[in-house]
């Protein structure tokens, strides 16, 4: 096995740590801390505990890793979006 391979894992955000880290329990049972990603960080990409994530782990090091995609949730957004015609949204009113 090259160096440079990773491995992908899926899992779950338990909870959020200091310093933009998160313990993440993996489909396989087990808990590590993992950072964001740059290319997450430079998208704005936030991540709460409860998100389903994709993380990259170096082979010599499996306690450590490293999120790199944050997956949709496929649950209805009923509070935030943007407001439907007809209805007044928003904290501004129109004059």
């Amino acid at each position: 096995m090259a160096k440079e391979e990773l491995i992908q894992f899926e899992g779950l955000v338990t909870e959020i740590l200091p310093d933009a880290r998160y313990r993440v329990q993996l489909d396989a049972g087990h808990e590590i801390v993992a950072y964001t990603a740059g290319k997450m960080k430079k998208n704005r990409i936030k991540t709460l505990a409860g998100d389903r994530v994709t993380v990259e782990m170096s082979p010599y090091d499996l306690e450590k890793g490293r999120l790199i995609f944050r997956h949709k949730d496929e649950r209805p957004n009923t509070a935030g979006g943007p407001p439907r015609p007809g209805q007044r949204g928003g904290q501004f009113r129109r004059r």
